[in-house]
């Protein structure tokens, strides 16, 4: 009896020397926009304690039973809340003491994660930013204020379509991994990066990014995101994985019909949000008791989402098509959580497989994360070049400028305020004479209403007006889809009465997208000097050829944007 306490004080005593039941494997670190998230790779399960202290603010995690088998301390960069991570004197010898040296003061979220994919156990610990107020922000420059003056005169809506880009993954979520541990994360951001600039190069669209660096998102902020920016269209963008290598090719999904049944169920638990979904709660402050309304309102308003959602997958599948190969020719549907939202048509685009060790090679190529996400692009502006939503510069575009005439107006203050001229709106009205009347209705041709809401720069020369000479074969669909304009486009600014054309016939086409060109670095080029020489932006080359530093090499390929 004596000798079997003997041993166990003996193993008592080794275990205490040799560590503690649980280990401190490694600490990795993700700022983010809104928030820090600090994750803990441990051992085994964690048992922890925590609490804060001021003066300076510091966060402090007890680990117990735990020892350390990583380095510390650990600075931290590019974090607006952190600074350093630390170990300190524990209040026993069982226990190991981190602390988090804060800015500021912080309300922790802290939780324990089983294994899963790459990982082991971990704690995982958000660290929300303080808000930012921008005390010294300036007024508005009298040039601004007279713009948006003339904006808010204008007779037409002048919003932009915005399409939120959801790169897939990040941070501490690597999402697949291909055969030589290449990420999809970086896949994702990469081409989620390029297909917004090149929304961005349009007037009257606008991309927002669900995230901008290797952090990670949670899966219901994407959908906030979207919806805080008043997104008419929500793209996440990932890379396929498999547990074979064989299966290749991109593919295109849309939310299932069963998944949308039980988010409208969620909606209708949550009153608050499901307000927001219909646009400020007015109908369900008046009843927000009756379960059943609700439901039909956003029954109603998820099958429009739906329809648009699978209308907008359908054009990118088929762009997609163009530029690599299809795992399925139509898109499929699934029970995604990032498609969640009934509010905002949906898609998820699987640009290849991670998995299969071609398109894993291909992935990583900036070439071909260029077509990608132009492809992705065609697909998002033909939908919108064809069903603009109404208030928006595209819809102005599409269905031509309207003007009621008012007392004291003449037809040359008219041509005048939309840059017309007088014989084009004649021209168009079957006016014979320059008398007007109060309140007749005038149709004015050749408007450049981007121009007129003082859009018109952020195209960083990518989108002009062309002179395009018709060629045997052609016709007038054909003609727009080449310049990504719309035909109505083409009709209005050559003032169209047909859609016959003939060989030899030059058509002006303005907002036309060009193609781009490739450009090889000589010796004594500069990034300045390229960009004058192509007339385009410094910042429009950085994007497009995704340059970290403005330093090139001789022999360097950039690809020129929109020259």
């Amino acid at each position: 009896m004596m000798w079997q306490r003997l041993c166990t004080l003996m193993i008592a005593g080794l275990f205490s020397v040799t560590g503690w039941a649980n280990q401190i494997e490694n600490i990795r670190v993700w700022p983010a926009p809104n928030e820090t998230r600090v994750v803990v790779d441990l051992a085994d399960t964690p048992d922890f304690s925590y609490f804060s202290l001021t003066r300076p603010d510091r966060l402090v995690i007890d680990l117990k039973q735990s020892s350390l088998a990583t380095s510390l301390p650990k600075p931290v960069k590019g974090s607006d809340i952190l600074t350093k991570i630390r170990k300190s004197s524990p209040p026993a010898k069982s226990t190991y003491r981190l602390v988090f040296e804060l800015k500021d003061a912080a309300k922790p979220h802290i939780f324990a994660l089983a294994p899963g994919g790459e990982y082991g156990h971990r704690l995982v610990v958000d660290l929300p930013h303080p808000d930012k107020v921008d005390k010294n922000k300036p007024d508005l420059s009298a040039a601004e204020k007279k713009r948006r003056e003339t904006v808010a005169a204008l007779p037409f809506g002048t919003d932009d379509i915005v399409v939120a880009i959801d790169a897939g993954h990040g941070g501490n979520d690597p999402g697949a991994v291909g055969p030589t541990r290449k990420f999809e994360k970086y896949v994702t951001l990469a081409i989620a990066k390029q297909t917004a600039a090149r929304i961005n190069a349009v007037p009257g669209m606008r991309a927002v990014l669900t995230r901008t660096g290797d952090y990670f998102v949670d899966l219901n902020r994407r959908s906030e995101i979207a919806r805080q920016h008043k997104a008419h269209l929500l793209v996440s963008i990932h890379a396929d994985g498999f547990h074979k290598p064989q299966p290749r090719g991109a593919s295109v999904w849309v939310l299932s019909r069963r998944r949308a049944n039980s988010e409208i169920g969620r909606w209708i638990e949550r009153h608050e949000e499901q307000s927001n979904l219909l646009g400020g709660g007015s109908l369900l402050a008046q009843n927000n008791e009756d379960e059943y309304l609700s439901r039909a309102v956003l029954d109603l308003q998820f099958s429009n989402s739906q329809k648009e959602g699978y209308n907008v997958a359908t054009r990118v599948l088929k762009e997609l098509g163009k530029v690599t190969k299809l795992h399925k020719s139509s898109p499929e549907h699934a029970s995604l959580a990032v498609l969640k939202s009934p509010d905002i048509p949906s898609l998820l685009i699987e640009t290849g497989f991670i998995s299969n060790p071609q398109e894993e090679r291909l992935l990583f190529q900036r070439d071909h994360q260029r077509r990608l996400a132009d492809a992705v692009y065609h697909g998002i502006r033909n939908y919108f070049e064809h069903f603009p939503p109404d208030g928006t510069l595209f819809a102005a575009r599409k269905n031509g400028v309207k003007h009621t005439v008012t007392a004291g107006q003449s037809l040359s203050l008219i041509a005048n305020k939309y840059q017309s001229s007088v014989a084009a709106i004649k021209s168009a009205n079957g006016l014979s004479s320059n008398t007007l009347r109060v309140g007749q209705v005038l149709s004015i041709p050749n408007v450049d209403v981007a121009k007129l809401a003082g859009k018109g720069d952020n195209a960083a020369s990518s989108t002009r007006t062309v002179t395009h000479t018709v060629s045997r074969g052609e016709f007038l669909g054909k003609i727009a889809e080449h310049y990504q304009v719309s035909v109505s486009t083409i009709r209005r600014a050559n003032s169209l009465k047909s859609d016959t054309l003939w060989v030899g016939q030059k058509l002006s086409i303005p907002g036309a997208t060009t193609p781009d060109r490739k450009h090889k670095v000589k010796r004594g080029e500069y990034l300045g000097k390229i960009a004058a020489n192509y007339g385009v932006t410094i910042e429009s080359l950085r994007q497009a050829n995704s340059l970290r530093s403005d330093t090139l090499a001789v022999g360097q390929t950039l690809i020129i944007p929109g020259s």
